[in-house]
């Protein structure tokens, strides 16, 4: 999936530092999780992994591929051969919302009365909460697959006579759910007092750039409050969805953060964006920050590599390098060991869907 800041063509070297600098990781906690791809790293490599972002079009993706329960895979490849042979005349709120923007009016008359459909058959019990979810990812990946953008929602190309482009596809998943993996929706520095794990993975935003902004339609669609939009972009209200990581309280949010982690070892990865000509692009924490703040916790490397990061089409990076901040920490505290009881209450409670 096009997402910014992705680290899919980072895992061999996320991979290669911990494996040469950590010992005895068998827990991970992915505090800002995105596409959730460093937590499927250590997933599939038998760690028990914790993943949480803000973002509620993520956090159902989290459940559909990780979350440990059984999926009937034959009914939900049924519903979606259903759903793709079938032509939709009535409008509805995704149609008389988007139509002829990122999608065609037809297309959207689709989208919208999956969606819908989707909560029904959920509300009637016809589908367990992680074959929601499943179905809701799929839409979300195939809309994303034939939208009209660049990579992103801030603003959709303008062009006459929209094609009719989407198919809903669905994704390949464990039927099983046989994965040591846990699920959360919430703000990164209050999650992180609620967890402990030998590795902490940190991957903030880097600039002004909010996520909530490149990707509000797809967000819409997974929370489904049908909400008012508005400008040329067609966003919603996203007050609060806004990351401080992307204003200028960024370092104190980041050594709040830093300052609860409870582990051995955390891993953060920042790149050097540098000074742009947009200054929207620009790193909002020096590496010079970062790496005073990581001190205070522990011991501390840093490890670079050369990358062509994905962005959204205005700017391009020479010599840019994504920085791997490694620290080892002091042991964790006596007071937290008791707080936290290996995290047992916080698997058995509910998320916030």
């Amino acid at each position: 999936r096009r997402y910014l800041g992705s680290k899919y063509k980072l895992l061999n070297f996320i991979e290669k530092t911990v494996n040469e600098n950590c010992n005895d990781i068998k827990s991970v906690i992915d505090v800002f999780a995105g596409t959730g791809v460093v937590g499927d790293l250590f997933l599939k490599k038998g760690k028990e992994v914790y993943f949480n972002d803000y973002l509620k079009s993520n956090c159902y993706s989290y459940k559909a591929f990780y979350e440990p329960v059984k999926v009937d895979i034959k009914k939900i490849e049924n519903i979606i051969n259903k759903y793709n042979a079938m032509h939709i005349d009535g409008e509805n709120y995704f149609s008389q919302n988007f139509s002829d923007t990122y999608f065609s009016s037809n297309d959207c008359r689709k989208i919208g009365y999956i969606r819908d459909d989707i909560d029904k058959k959920y509300d009637e019990g016809k589908i367990n909460e992680r074959e929601k979810s499943v179905l809701i990812t799929s839409l979300i990946y195939s809309m994303d697959r034939v939208a009209n953008t660049v990579g992103h929602y801030d603003a959709y190309r303008k062009i006459e006579n929209i094609q009719d482009k989407f198919f809903m596809y669905m994704i390949d998943i464990n039927k099983n759910g046989e994965t040591k993996s846990h699920i959360s929706n919430e703000d990164a520095n209050e999650f992180i007092k609620e967890v402990k794990a030998d590795l902490v993975y940190i991957d903030p935003p880097y600039n002004s750039r909010q996520y909530c902004d490149a990707y509000h339609l797809l967000e819409n669609v997974a929370v489904w409050n049908k909400p008012q939009v508005y400008g040329v972009a067609k966003k919603m209200d996203r007050t609060d969805l806004k990351s401080r990581y992307c204003t200028n309280k960024a370092v104190e949010a980041f050594d709040d953060l830093i300052k609860n982690c409870n582990c051995k070892y955390i891993l953060v990865s920042y790149n050097n964006t540098g000074d742009k000509s947009n200054s929207r692009s620009n790193a909002k924490i020096s590496d010079l920050q970062i790496k005073e703040i990581l001190e205070k916790k522990g011991k501390v490397k840093v490890f670079e590599q050369s990358y062509n990061n994905f962005t959204t089409g205005k700017s391009t990076s020479i010599d840019h390098k994504e920085r791997l901040f490694l620290c080892e920490t002091a042991e964790v505290s006596e007071k937290s060991q008791i707080q936290l009881e290996d995290n047992k209450n916080f698997a058995k409670s509910p998320l916030n869907y």
